[in-house]
């Protein structure tokens, strides 16, 4: 059974930081891309980080360059995004997403609040 459980969200002010993890089992976690997404209410769900399976190459949607940062640990079969400088605009559901080129898989989801 193919699990992605996501933690660390929660509420934050503005200027604040959170670190978000995902634990994968189920799946040989280091021939997956990792990536992490978002989806605010009434919004379409976007792409926000990526990372590569050997972890060598990342890429940021450009409203996160700068201030949020993806990291993974393939012994430890988890992703990791560490957001800096949290904008209102960061407000959302964030989810944990494992990719080849044949599967995908999507995590629950934990919630960012981003208010004072």
């Amino acid at each position: 059974q193919v699990q992605l459980v996501e933690s660390g969200g929660g509420l934050v002010q503005p200027g604040g930081s959170l670190r978000l993890s995902c634990v994968v089992s189920g799946v040989p976690f280091r021939r997956y891309a990792m990536s992490w997404y978002r989806q605010a209410p009434g919004k379409e769900r976007e792409l926000v980080a990526g990372i590569t399976s050997a972890g060598g190459t990342s890429n940021y949607a450009d409203s996160v360059k700068g201030r949020f940062t993806i990291s993974r640990d393939n012994a430890k079969n988890t992703v990791s995004l560490q957001m800096n400088s949290l904008k209102p605009e960061d407000t959302a559901m964030y989810y944990c997403n494992a990719k080849n080129e044949f599967l995908a898989y999507w995590g629950q989801g934990t919630q960012v609040t981003v208010s004072s």
